[in-house]
C-alpha cells in the first residue's frame, strides 16, 4: 500500500527506522535485555522474572516515547511541506495562506488585509511550572535529533549520505542514553530562568525570521501585490513575556533581588542579540560609494551621528572609507555599545530606548529604498528592524503576579505598624475596604516609609515595587509587564495594588493592573468587578496613558479544578463576551490574557482551533497567552514546529479581527442548551469532589504525595502547604489524575450532562447534534473532551483505585467515575456521524505504539507507590531512594502520555 492510500504508512516506516537506530545503539553498548524489552509487544511482562534495573526500564521507555513524539512531530511538518509542494498550501490549518485565501474569497481588499496584520499583536508568555522534568541538555539533544530527521527527508541524498545521517543519529542516541534525564536536585529559579532566556535569546529570533518569511511567501503565492509586503511596520507585532523571576504567587523564592536580577539579564540578552544582528548587517552592507551615488540624506546622517559619538564615531567612519552605508551601520553599533557599557558622555551618545534605534533603522531603510536598493533593505535590514521591534532592549516583559490574600496581609501589617487598632484588613467587609482605600488614594500623603519594616509580606511587596521603580528610572518601562492579581474576588483586590503603587511612585507609569479571574464564581463576578474598576477615578486618570486598553487574565486551571472542564470552558467563553461588552460601555478596549496550560484540562490545544472557538467580536487584535512548563519545548523546541505555532497564533488573531462577510447569515447557536449542559456537568462534578472520602481516595489513587516532594520545579505544589483541595495548585492536580489514567479533570461531568439532556430534552440533544459542525466552540470542546476520554484507560484506572484500601470508598468512587466515562464516550459518539475509531484514528494510532509499554510503567508505578507509602520513617534512605525511582518513573510516564499538567 503506498503512502497516498494510507497516511499512516510513512509515519509507521519512520517509527520503525528510529526504533532500529535505537536498538542498534543498544546493541553497540551491550544492552540486550533492554532491546528485548523495547521489541517486546506482548501484554505479559513479569516484573519478578526480569533482570533489568527499574532505572533502565524508565530510561529506555522514556527515550522510546520521546522518539515516537519526535517522529510524529516531523511527520506533521513534512505533511505540511508536502501540501505546499502540491499547491494545496491554503488548506494548511492555522497558516497565513489559509487566512489570505479566506479573505480573498470574502472580497477583503489588500490594504484592509495589511491593516489587520499590522494591528495583530501576539504575546506568548513563558512560564516555569512543575511539569517540565527534562534537563536543558536533553532538550538540546532533541533539537539535534529533530534536525537530523529533517535532513533525512532530502530525497536527493545518496545512500552514503543517508548512512552518515543514520550513524549520527545512532551516536546522538548514545549520548542521550548516557545523559541523566531529570533533575536530581530541585531546580532553582536561576535554572528555570536560564532555560527561558535561552528560548527568548536563541530560539525565538530564528523563529521570528522564519515566520516573517512564510507570511511574505504566502502573500506572494496567493497573487497579492509583492510590493506591499516589504515594510516591517506592517507585520504582526510579536512580543514576548515571562513570569520566571516575576511570578511570586505562592513562590517564596521569587524575592525582589531575583526580580531585579532578572530584569537586568533580560536587558543584557536583548542588547547582545541586537548587537550580533548589527554586526551581521555591517559585514553584509558592502555598498561602494565609487560605483553608487551617495544620497545627501545619508551623508548628513553620518556627519550628525559621528559628531555626537565623538572619537569612537570618527574611528568607525574612518574604518570604512568609500562605504557610507556601512559607516552609518557602524555608527549605530558604536551607539549601541555605549548603551551596553553604560559609559557615555551625553544623551546623544547612547540609546535611551529601543524606539530611537528603530528610528535610525527606518531612516536607513528610507535611504535604501528611495535610492533603488530595495532588495538590500528587504534582505539585510528587514530582519534587524524586526528584531528591534519585537525584542527591544528588554527581550520580554516581566509580569509581576501575586495573590490577593498576600496583598491583604501586607496592608494588615502596614496598618498594625502604623498603630491602627482595627488592622484586621483581611476580614473587613468589601464596602469598608473600598471606602478605606478610596480615602487613602484621594490623599496626597504617603502612609509608608522606606526606612521602616512593616512585616514579611508588606516588606516583600513594597521592595518588589521599589525594584520596578528603580529599573524604570534607569531604563524605562518597556521591560515591565503587568501587575497581575491572582484570585481577584472584588474591586478592593485591585485598589490595594493602586495603593501600593502610589506608595512606590508607580501610579504615573504605564504598568497595567490586571485582574486574574480564576474560579467559576470569579468568572461570573468578573464583569461587575471590571465595570467598577474601569469607572474608578484612578483608572480613568490613568486610561489615556494606557491607550484606553485594559488587560484581563482568564484562568483555565483553577476554574477547571473548581467546576470541571465543561463548566470551566463555558464560563470562560461567556466571561469573554460579557467583559468585552463592559469594555465597550466604558470606551475601553479589552484584551485577554489566556492562562492556558499544556493539557486540555488547563486550556491547551491547537492554537488555530483555540482561536476559532472564541466568541465573535471579542478579539481586540491583541492576545497574551501563557506557554507553560513542558509546553515550551513541545511547541517551540524546534524551528519548524515553532514557526508553525507562531504563525497559527498570529494568523488566528488576524482572522478574528476581520469579521465574516456582511451578507453571511447569522447562525443561532444553542446557547441555552450549552448553559444546561454546563450546569448539569458542574453539579455532577461538584457532587463527586464533595462526596465524603473523596480527598482520601484522590490521595491514594494518584501520586499527588510524590509530586509534592518532586524535584521538577522550583515552586511548591501548594500555596501555603496545607492539604486541602482549595490550597492545591491546579497543575499537580491535573498531573496526578493524568498519571493514573483517570484524568477526570478533562472529561468528568459531560457524560451525565449529555445523558440528562438526551433523556429530558431530546429535541435539544438533536439540535446540539446539528450544531456541532458549525459551532466552533462546541466542536472544539467536545473533541477535546473525547481526546481525554480516549487517553483515560479503564483497566489502568481500576488498578490505581486498588491503592485505596477502603473497599467501600474505592468502589463508590470508581463506580461514579467509570459510569461517567462510559456515558461520555457513547453519547459523544452519538453527536457525530462517524465512530471515534475512524474520526480519531490518528490518536488511536499514536496510542497503539505506546500502550503496552505504558501498561508496564503503570504496573511499576503502583508497586513503588505501595512500597514508598509503607515506609513510615520519612527520613530513611530507603524511602528517599524509592522517591528518586518514582520521579524517574513519572518522567517516563509523562513522555508516554505526551502531556502532564
Amino acid at each position: 500500500m503506498n503512502t497516498k492510500e494510507n497516511p499512516f504508512q510513512k509515519i509507521s516506516d519512520d517509527r520503525i527506522f528510529i526504533i532500529d537506530c535505537y536498538t542498534e545503539m543498544l546493541t553497540r553498548i551491550n544492552e540486550p535485555e533492554i532491546i528485548s524489552l523495547i521489541n517486546n509487544t506482548s501484554q505479559e511482562f513479569a516484573l519478578e522474572e526480569n533482570n533489568i534495573s527499574s532505572e533502565k526500564i524508565f530510561q529506555s521507555f522514556s527515550m522510546y516515547f520521546q522518539l515516537m513524539t519526535l517522529v510524529e512531530e516531523n511527520a506533521a511538518t513534512q505533511y505540511r511541506r508536502k501540501m505546499v509542494n502540491q499547491e494545496d498550501f491554503t488548506s494548511i490549518r492555522g497558516s497565513w495562506a489559509e487566512a489570505f485565501k479566506i479573505w480573498k474569497n470574502d472580497a477583503v481588499g489588500e490594504d484592509d488585509m495589511l491593516k489587520t496584520i499590522s494591528r495583530t499583536t501576539v504575546i506568548p508568555v513563558l512560564t516555569a511550572h512543575p511539569t517540565e522534568a527534562k534537563r536543558v541538555t536533553v532538550i538540546e539533544i532533541h533539537r539535534e535529533l529533530y534536525l537530523l530527521l529533517v535532513q533525512r527527508e532530502n530525497t536527493s541524498l545518496s545512500k552514503v549520505e543517508q548512512n552518515i545521517i543514520t550513524e549520527k543519529i545512532i551516536n546522538l542516541l548514545e549520548r542521550w542514553w548516557r545523559t541523566g534525564e531529570i533533575y536530581l536536585q530541585k531546580p532553582d529559579i536561576k535554572d528555570e530562568r536560564a532555560n527561558v532566556i535561552h528560548y527568548l535569546g536563541k530560539v525565538f529570533p530564528t523563529v521570528l525570521k522564519k515566520s516573517d518569511e512564510q507570511l511574505k511567501s504566502s502573500w506572494i503565492e496567493l497573487g497579492l501585490n509583492p510590493a506591499k509586503i516589504k515594510n516591517p511596520d506592517l507585520f504582526p507585532k510579536i512580543n514576548f513575556g515571562s513570569w520566571v523571576g516575576g511570578d511570586r504567587d505562592g513562590h517564596p523564592f521569587v524575592t525582589p533581588a531575583v526580580t531585579q536580577e532578572t530584569l537586568l539579564l533580560h536587558r543584557k540578552t536583548a542588547l547582545q542579540l541586537i548587537k550580533d544582528q548589527l554586526l551581521q548587517l555591517i559585514v553584509k552592507l558592502s555598498v561602494s560609494a565609487i560605483t553608487n551615488p551617495v544620497p545627501f540624506l545619508l551623508s548628513e546622517a553620518i556627519e550628525k551621528k559621528s559628531a555626537a559619538l565623538g572619537e569612537s564615531g570618527l574611528k568607525a567612519v574612518h574604518r570604512n572609507p568609500y562605504e557610507p552605508w556601512r559607516q552609518y551601520a557602524s555608527l549605530l553599533l558604536v551607539q549601541l555599545e555605549n548603551t551596553i557599557s553604560e559609559k557615555f558622555a551625553d544623551s546623544n551618545s547612547y540609546y535611551k530606548s529601543s524606539t530611537i534605534l528603530e528610528d535610525d533603522l527606518k531612516l536607513l531603510r528610507e535611504i535604501l529604498t528611495q535610492n533603488g536598493l530595495k532588495g538590500l533593505a528587504e534582505d539585510l535590514l528587514f530582519p534587524v528592524e524586526r528584531t528591534v521591534q519585537c525584542f527591544g532592549f528588554h527581550l520580554a516583559k516581566l509580569d509581576i503576579r501575586q495573590n490577593s490574600a498576600f496583598h491583604d496581609k501586607a496592608i494588615a501589617q502596614i496598618l498594625k505598624t502604623l498603630g491602627e487598632k482595627d488592622h484586621d484588613f483581611e476580614n473587613w467587609s468589601e464596602d469598608k475596604r473600598v471606602n478605606f482605600l478610596n480615602t487613602l488614594l484621594a490623599s496626597n500623603s504617603l502612609i509608608t516609609d522606606v526606612t521602616v519594616s512593616y512585616g514579611t509580606e508588606a516588606d516583600n511587596v513594597l521592595d518588589c515595587y521599589r525594584v520596578v521603580r528603580q529599573h524604570i528610572n534607569q531604563y524605562g518601562s518597556d521591560g515591565i509587564g503587568s501587575f497581575i492579581i491572582s484570585m481577584t474576588r472584588n474591586l478592593s483586590d485591585l485598589l490595594v495594588v493602586y495603593l501600593l503603587m502610589r506608595e512606590t511612585q508607580l501610579l504615573n507609569t504605564k504598568i497595567r493592573v490586571v485582574p486574574l479571574l480564576e474560579t467559576i464564581q470569579d468568572l461570573l463576578n468578573g464583569p461587575e468587578i471590571l465595570k467598577k474598576f474601569l469607572q474608578h477615578s484612578v483608572t480613568t486618570e490613568r486610561t489615556g496613558q494606557l491607550s484606553h486598553k485594559q488587560e484581563v487574565m482568564l484562568g483555565y486551571s483553577d476554574s477547571n479544578k473548581d467546576g470541571g472542564t465543561i463548566a470551566s470552558k463555558w464560563n470562560v467563553h461567556k466571561a469573554e463576551k460579557e467583559l468585552t461588552a463592559v469594555g465597550k460601555q466604558q470606551d475601553t478596549e479589552i484584551y485577554f490574557f489566556h492562562g492556558t496550560g499544556g493539557t486540555i484540562s488547563r486550556g491547551g490545544g491547537k492554537y488555530h482551533r483555540f482561536l476559532e472557538s472564541m466568541p465573535e467580536n471579542t478579539m481586540s487584535g491583541t492576545i497574551k497567552i501563557t506557554v507553560q512548563g513542558e509546553s515550551v519545548a513541545q511547541l517551540f523546541g524546534n524551528p519548524l514546529t515553532a514557526t508553525y505555532n507562531l504563525n497559527a497564533l498570529s494568523s488566528g488573531v488576524a482572522r478574528q479581527i476581520i469579521n465574516k462577510a456582511a451578507n453571511a447569515p447569522e447562525i443561532v447557536f444553542p446557547v441555552e442548551t450549552m448553559e444546561f449542559l454546563a450546569q448539569k456537568s458542574f453539579e455532577h462534578y461538584r457532587n463527586l469532589i464533595e462526596t465524603p472520602g473523596f480527598i482520601n481516595f484522590y490521595s491514594k489513587a494518584t501520586c499527588i504525595d510524590v509530586l509534592e516532594k518532586s524535584k521538577i520545579g522550583s515552586r511548591p505544589a501548594r500555596r501555603t502547604g496545607t492539604r486541602t483541595l482549595n490550597d492545591l495548585r491546579a497543575i499537580p492536580w491535573v498531573f496526578s489524575w493524568n498519571l493514573s489514567r483517570i484524568a477526570i479533570t478533562g472529561w468528568y461531568g459531560l457524560g451525565e450532562a449529555l445523558k440528562v439532556l438526551k433523556t429530558e430534552r431530546p429535541e435539544e440533544y438533536d439540535n446540539l447534534k446539528k450544531s456541532i459542525q458549525n459551532w466552533s466552540f462546541l466542536k472544539f470542546l467536545i473533541i477535546q473532551v473525547e481526546t481525554n476520554l480516549i487517553l483515560s484507560n479503564v483497566e489502568i484506572m481500576k488498578q490505581y483505585a486498588t491503592l485505596d484500601e477502603d473497599v467501600a470508598e474505592r468502589d463508590l468512587f470508581l463506580r461514579k467515575i467509570l459510569t461517567d466515562h462510559q456515558n461520555g464516550l457513547e453519547l459523544i459518539e452519538g453527536l457525530f456521524d462517524e465512530p471515534k475509531a475512524i474520526r480519531r484514528n490518528g490518536q488511536f494510532d499514536n496510542l497503539k505504539w505506546r500502550n503496552e509499554k505504558l501498561k508496564i510503567l503503570h504496573q511499576l508505578h503502583i508497586n513503588y507507590l505501595k512500597q514508598w507509602r509503607s515506609i513510615e520513617d520519612e527520613n530513611s534512605r530507603e524511602k528517599d531512594e524509592l522517591l528518586t525511582k518514582l520521579l524517574g518513573l513519572i518522567n517516563s510516564l509523562s513522555s508516554g502520555l505526551k502531556s502532564t499538567g
